[in-house]
């Protein structure tokens, strides 16, 4: 294929692959199945890989991500991004209406939308094609996040069309759906539990709190990649240019749906005050049936010239207000206390409550996170408890109602021992959290270390979901990961697994594992025996020893039978590993029936040791030395940070005294090149490296 030839076919593919996002993400009807769509993505791919120089900018595999922003731009709004005023009750929308009707008369319309409860964002297009996204910031300069809202389906590279302005801003917001917030939760969860080093406590206080803060935390992540991980969507809402595009916002709000813009369909035109009151009304009732967040409803002016008439005050616009709804409250009874012991040990007390409606979902459970918070809640058997959700996912007790309190009930105490094993439990000095220390005969603790060395980032067999090792476990199957390498397809075949998926309080729904389901759990097994040494390491779910310590501890050692003659003194003296991770290490190593789990793995042929990569020979050319690659350069970046590790040089994640070579390619932020430059870093090029390794 010639490049006139590449030229056309990636113009043709660019146009092809728009269209079907716009009509899977915008009017949420897709016209090509998942396995076409991904064979055009990854022509489009090959081709601009082939062609690296003909890749349009908005190019949708941009939309993947892979930039790295250190520092983020800050940009000043060509139009002030002002906040509106606030009101929570019917007088004061009133207030509002009559101050309108004072200054401009009665003869105007409302526009009623839903105020999202999530990130907002300014989108600058020039004929067309996005060319900039920035943070509100302080209302009069943001943060340029332009490489970070490509990743989001949902925003065009290109308009539709050729009706609109030829340089305008559009404003909206970013947020992110609640299923996704609750699977992406879970899962960060998950990765602090398997770094070991944080209690309960610490990691309830590190977890997203709801789908707001997370939106907000992923749209300010440095590597567009990561971002584009998290899978976050856009509605956009107010058009700014030098002339109106038309009379009304209603209008506007069409236009800008036709040019390719997801627009909300939860907009609508009230004619008066009690029209926008029904409105209000209506969402606060039915917002939960939403798949995301709302905080309120928005009512603007509907004609623009009577918004010019009418004007800003220093912070807020006069024509248009926010009404907040209230956070989401319950009553309800407290009937008992239960407790969770999680894979680490850790005991996680439940309040069971009476069922009750709470923002669209039947509460039977809210956490009670630790000892300390049931003695500051000062709670008694069958309480009357007030439960919030406000706008986080799981609700919480916020208060008792002391008045209703029978003057006989018996104040609850924190168990003292493990409500599965018995044993007794124990709480660390400093911390909040108590432990049950029966490590390897708890079975919450044994099934939750199966489920870890089966996960995504460990042995990666995706066809072993927790319910099903917790069914196996339960029916004696397996008793630890290693047992799940002498499993056979006649064992599990239409065995029953209980589901998560309640029938009433006492029973939940089963399943039966069908033969596709028992293939695939079969060959998943087969399969993770290819997964690399240092994954297997960290799948062992030994305390503290998370993917990057693994990674160092598999390096350094490059085979299991090395990490378990280590002393601890040996393992310490490792950068960046510590006198901590080598006790758990060791202490792991010493119990004879890890060490014996370990002989059962190697016999079942997993990867227990390094292996070099065909076509890499290690060295000790670099051994001491810090790199830093920035920029774009002719091999990836990610090659030349293999290229350092496996000629014995460390890879560091910025800029600072204990960085010895910058290696600057196209493209580096000069930020970075100057901070650098100060610090007298040594600063070379792609091919100056090379020839260090010669």
């Amino acid at each position: 294929m010639n490049e006139l030839e590449a030229k056309i076919m990636i113009d043709e593919l660019c146009n092809q692959i728009e269209k079907h996002n716009y009509n899977y993400y915008t009017l949420s009807n897709a016209t090509i199945s998942d396995l076409a769509f991904d064979k055009l993505l990854n022509q489009l791919i090959a081709l601009e890989k082939q062609f690296p120089h003909l890749q349009n900018p908005n190019s949708p595999t941009l939309k993947v991500g892979g930039s790295i922003t250190k520092d983020f731009t800050t940009v000043k709004h060509k139009y002030p991004m002002l906040s509106l005023g606030n009101t929570y009750n019917e007088e004061d929308l009133r207030d509002f209406d009559d101050r309108i009707k004072k200054s401009i008369g009665e003869d105007f319309e409302y526009v009623c939308e839903l105020k999202f409860d999530g990130l907002a964002i300014s989108l600058s297009y020039e004929n067309g094609v996005l060319v900039r996204a920035v943070t509100r910031g302080d209302g009069t300069q943001g943060d340029d996040v332009t490489n970070n809202v490509k990743t989001i389906q949902s925003i065009p590279h290109q308009l539709k069309g050729n009706n609109y302005p030829a340089s305008f801003e559009i404003r909206g917001e970013v947020f992110m759906h609640k299923k996704t917030f609750e699977k992406l939760n879970a899962e960060y969860r998950k990765e602090l539990e398997d770094k070991e080093i944080y209690t309960e406590t610490q990691i309830l206080e590190k977890l997203y709190k709801n789908p707001r803060n997370f939106a907000s935390g992923t749209l300010k992540m440095q590597d567009s990649s990561e971002v584009a991980k998290r899978p976050l969507d856009a509605f956009l809402y107010f058009l700014n240019a030098e002339n109106n595009v038309s009379e009304t916002h209603f209008e506007s709000l069409k236009l800008a749906a036709s040019w390719g813009f997801q627009v909300s369909d939860h907009y609508k035109l009230c004619k008066n005050i009690d029209a926008v009151i029904d409105f209000i009304k209506f969402y606060e009732t039915n917002r939960h049936d939403l798949s995301y967040e709302i905080d309120g409803i928005v009512l603007k002016v509907n004609n623009y010239l009577q918004q010019e008439d009418l004007g800003f005050t220093a912070k807020n616009p006069r024509w248009a207000i926010s009404y907040k709804y209230k956070a989401a409250t319950a009553v309800t009874v407290l009937e008992k206390v239960t407790y969770q012991v999680g894979r680490t040990g850790a005991i996680t007390p439940v309040a069971n409550l009476k069922p009750v409606q709470l923002a669209g979902t039947t509460v039977k459970r809210a956490s009670l996170y630790n000892a300390d918070e049931i003695e500051r809640l000062d709670l008694h058997e069958n309480d009357t408890v007030f439960v919030e959700k406000g706008g986080e996912i799981i609700p919480k007790i916020v208060g008792v109602d002391l008045e209703n309190r029978n003057a006989h009930a018996i104040k609850i105490v924190y168990q003292s021992i493990c409500p599965e094993c018995k044993t007794e439990l124990v709480r660390k000095e400093g911390e909040v959290i108590h432990y049950c220390p029966n490590v390897n005969y708890c079975p919450p603790q044994i099934i939750g270390a199966i489920e870890h060395f089966v996960s995504r980032r460990a042995m990666n067999i995706d066809s072993l979901g927790g319910e099903t090792v917790a069914a196996f476990y339960k029916l004696g199957l397996i008793k630890t990961y290693a047992d799940l390498y002498d499993l056979k397809y006649e064992q599990i075949l239409n065995l029953s697994v209980e589901t998560n998926e309640e029938i009433d309080d006492n029973k939940s729904k089963k399943r039966s594992i069908k033969e596709k389901s028992a293939q695939n759990i079969i060959e998943g097994i087969q399969a993770s025996k290819a997964i690399p040494f240092e994954r297997v390491l960290f799948a062992l779910g030994i305390r503290m020893i998370g993917e990057t310590v693994a990674k160092k501890l598999a390096k350094h050692f490059q085979n299991i039978d090395n990490i378990i003659a280590a002393s601890k003194e040996q393992i310490g003296e490792i950068y960046e590993i510590g006198d901590k991770i080598a006790e758990q290490l060791t202490q792991f190593f010493s119990d004879l029936e890890n060490v014996k789990m370990i002989e059962m793995l190697k016999q079942h042929g997993l990867k227990l040791a390094i292996e070099e990569e065909e076509g890499l020979e290690r060295s000790n050319k670099l051994e001491g030395k810090t790199f830093l690659v920035s920029g774009t350069f002719q091999m990836s970046r990610d090659d030349l940070k293999k290229m350092i590790e496996v000629n014995g040089g460390r890879n560091i994640a910025g800029v600072s005294k204990n960085l010895n070579y910058l290696i600057a390619g196209d493209k580096m932020g000069p930020e970075k090149l100057k901070k650098a430059t100060d610090l007298n870093i040594n600063i070379i090029n792609e091919q100056d490296f090379l020839n260090m390794i010669k």
